[in-house]
């Protein structure tokens, strides 16, 4: 396996390899073979360029490219049970939340200003429930379900969180002015 390469380089994928496609959203195949140019590696998946389109595969077919996976920790939870709260859970799902990439844009979703809301509820016995309105840059973007389920999923692993719902809301339109200062000013766009 090779460790070291630019995300200039083209690599080939070594066995066929379950992917997205960017932006429709659809679930492909690319086969052994193809050429892959890695565009992005962030938040558990790999964004590459094959074929002249972009692709988004997940960090653990990192090996179908030829380098060793970089596999997200499960949070660790320092909190005792009795002591969990509305508050650290919210804080722990913002947390998770800024771990999930546009595949196109290099920004998490947070920066991206596509969270509208990450509110928990306690449901009794340590337990609770985070509910999350989030959009997306652009209404007809395919990768919104995938996205969606995406943060649910890492939401569901902090201790504690007995179920999650994410919800894809349009009102208000989402525009740069939501992205973070950091995030525009790296984009250019201040």
């Amino acid at each position: 396996m090779n460790d070291r390469y630019e995300l200039a380089d083209t690599l080939f994928l070594l066995r066929d390899c379950a992917a997205v496609s960017v932006p429709w959203g659809e679930r492909v195949t690319l086969e052994e073979g193809s050429p892959a140019l890695i565009t992005q590696r962030l938040g558990g998946s790999i964004t590459v360029m094959s074929g002249g389109n972009l692709y988004r595969i997940e960090e653990r077919n990192a090996d179908a490219l030829g380098i060793e996976p970089q596999l997200e920790a499960v949070p660790q939870d320092a909190t005792p049970e009795g002591e969990r709260t509305v508050d650290s859970i919210e804080q722990a799902a913002w947390q998770q939340l800024a771990t999930c990439y546009d595949p196109e844009i290099p920004f998490d979703i947070v920066a991206l200003g596509l969270i509208y809301g990450c509110t928990a509820v306690a449901l009794g016995e340590g337990r609770f429930r985070v509910e999350v309105r989030m959009t997306l840059t652009a209404p007809g973007c395919g990768m919104g379900t995938l996205i969606a389920d995406e943060a649910r999923d890492k939401i569901l692993t902090i201790p504690g969180v007995a179920e999650a719902a994410v919800e894809l809301v349009w009102d208000p339109p989402w525009s740069r002015e939501m992205m973070s200062e950091a995030a525009r000013l790296e984009m250019g766009l201040m």
